[in-house]
């Protein structure tokens, strides 16, 4: 079986049959995102961020969101039989999660035990802890003053420099 080849415009120019137009850069992200994440998009990080609120304090404690696959929201918890009592919620909960979402994102709920796995908002942002050093005053600190003019910058850069020392 032979592939037939498609001509198109008086230059003579040959093109693949499958072969797009070009598109807008803004149409080209789209379609990435949508390949990578379905057609939701960036719904699951404001899920995930307004789960305590959406479940409330008890059961956003109980049952954690992990992700989802297409059109399942997957939910984890610690307790086998937590997972048990929660699934007879699942249909509660899928409409709750639609209707915060304002479209229907999941139809059903796969419930999973934790163990050892992280939920998705139970990781945190570890940030260095910065200690200012220890200002150590020159010698000479202040003995140019009168030599600086201070409305020129170099004179007003001395002076907030002499400033800091005296200050601290």
């Amino acid at each position: 079986m032979s592939r037939k080849k498609k001509y198109d415009g008086p230059k003579g120019r040959v093109f693949h049959p499958r072969q797009r137009k070009a598109r807008s850069m803004g149409e080209a992200i789209s379609s990435v995102i949508e390949s990578l994440d379905g057609a939701d998009k960036m719904v699951m990080p404001r899920l995930w961020k307004a789960w305590p609120e959406l479940m409330g304090p008890e059961l956003s404690e109980m049952a954690k969101p992990l992700g989802h696959r297409k059109r399942t929201l997957i939910l984890a918890a610690d307790d086998p039989v937590v997972v048990q009592e929660l699934s007879y919620f699942s249909q509660e909960i899928v409409e709750r999660v639609n209707s915060f979402l304002g479209q229907e994102v999941f139809d059903k709920i796969l419930f999973e035990l934790l163990n050892g796995r992280v939920p998705l908002d139970g990781y945190e942002l570890k940030r260095p802890e910065f200690n200012d050093p220890e200002l150590k005053k020159p010698k000479n600190l202040g003995k140019l003053k009168d030599k600086f003019d201070p409305n020129q910058p170099v004179g007003r850069c001395y002076l907030k420099y002499v400033r800091l020392f005296e200050e601290s």
